[in-house]
């Protein structure tokens, strides 16, 4: 017996085949073309041939209807979630700097969910740790070539690798990523560094290793640790004369690299730029990676800046005599001199404040990890001006709300001014 995973359709895009179909929201797909659907993969997947049967389920019966799709043509259906078959994979490993373990209590349940599902990483770019894919998992990646995708490696040497991890399966990552690059998949890798752990020495080979994979293996994101105030005892941030010879070590590999592959290969986070003083790199750098390497914290400064030009004019066209900048502790002394430009060229007079993050410690400095109640009472003590800009990072998830569950509605009424989004903001 044919076992089908619901999918209910929460809408149906005008001019598409999901519409010329007959299919209406509310829906509920079960198989296309006699396939059960486990996921959105499996939808985009199994109808991306000319003649489709859509099984569905309404009002409690099943119908079939059958469709042409012409090429190009959107297949125009969204689901309420992209996940149909099974729960969530979530994390096996107990990581000592794994960040959801550090989260401020009592916020929202799905913040402390630890995804570690390959097609998350291949829908969305999520970093996962590859030490929970089952057999049939790998099948699936290889024979429907999810590529790229987005893994954890933090180092290469096993032991090195399972200390972090604290789970034996974390030792295979090398075999496991010859696997997948053998099988023509595509990698992007990441490092969080951990003083005195995996940096250093370590480092240098975990950027060997890696780079040893090219061109399976794309690219290397080199990032510090996080630490909130729940973090592992054990655990220390970096220090900024540490911060400097981890960039500079970063970099000389880079350059290296760049010799030998064609490319810079490992690219350091923003962070390790602005905590050391040294430039942000041209844009040439990122050697067009750029934005899938964003998310984790690379190039957003750059891109920025590439972006001001046409930012300030937008911030401009709000008006006001004078703004207020709303910004994380990192970027702050950046973007003020960005704001003497703006406040050049425009007239306008702006204030950059910069909110300290005290709901997850002042060692998060990030902006993308502000909470409401840090910005309203940092702001409520200001001298605003007719409007307020604050960066879209900080309002996340369903919703568009900061982590403690602010709207930016609900932070304008409550400091009396209007908010604009900055679309154009960095972490």
């Amino acid at each position: 017996m044919t076992r089908y995973f619901p999918a209910p359709i929460q809408s149906v895009a005008s001019d598409s085949v999901a519409a010329r179909a007959g299919i209406l929201p509310g829906d509920v797909l079960l198989a296309l073309n006699g396939l059960p659907v486990r996921d959105v993969i499996d939808v985009h997947l199994f109808a991306s041939v000319p003649r489709l049967s859509f099984l569905l389920e309404r009002n409690g019966r099943r119908i079939r209807l059958p469709a042409r799709r012409r090429y190009g043509e959107p297949l125009g259906l969204e689901f309420a979630e992209e996940l149909f078959d099974a729960p969530l994979r979530v994390c096996r490993n107990n990581c000592d700097f794994c960040f959801v373990a550090q989260m401020v209590p009592g916020l929202r349940s799905p913040l402390y969910v630890k995804d570690d599902d390959y097609r998350l990483s291949f829908l969305h770019g999520n970093y996962i740790s590859l030490t929970n894919l089952a057999s049939q998992d790998w099948e699936r990646i290889i024979e429907q070539f999810l590529s790229p995708l987005y893994v954890s490696v933090h180092a290469t040497i096993p032991e090195v690798r399972i200390g972090l991890m604290h789970n034996p399966r974390s030792g295979e990552i090398m075999t496991q990523l010859r696997r997948l690059v053998e099988s023509g998949i595509q990698i992007h890798t990441q490092a969080v560094l951990v003083p005195g752990r995996n940096d250093g020495a370590c480092l240098d080979r975990t950027i060997a290793d890696l780079a040893g994979l090219y061109p399976g293996v794309r690219s290397l994101c080199v990032v510090p640790v996080g630490l909130t105030r729940w973090h592992n005892p054990a655990l220390r941030p970096f220090t900024e004369a540490e911060a400097t010879v981890t960039l500079e070590q970063t970099l000389a590999h880079q350059e290296r690299l760049r010799q030998t592959l064609g490319i810079g290969f490992v690219y350091p986070s923003d962070e390790w730029f602005l905590r050391s003083g040294r430039p942000i790199p041209d844009l040439t750098a990122y050697d067009d990676l750029l934005p899938a390497l964003v998310e984790n914290g690379v190039g957003m400064v750059r891109l920025f800046m590439e972006e001001w030009i046409p930012t300030r004019t937008s911030l401009a066209a709000i008006g006001g005599a004078k703004q207020t900048w709303v910004t994380g502790t990192l970027f702050a002394p950046l973007l003020r001199n960005y704001a003497q430009d703006f406040q050049r060229v425009t007239g306008i007079v702006v204030e950059v404040i910069a909110v300290p993050n005290h709901a997850f410690g002042e060692t998060v400095t990030v902006t993308g990890l502000l909470f409401g109640a840090d910005i309203l009472a940092v702001l409520g003590k200001a001298d605003l001006g007719e409007v307020i800009i604050m960066p879209e990072v900080i309002f996340r998830g369903p919703g568009a709300q900061t982590l403690d569950g602010f709207s930016a509605r609900a932070l304008s009424e409550s400091l009396g001014r209007p908010i604009h989004l900055w679309g154009a903001a960095v972490d």
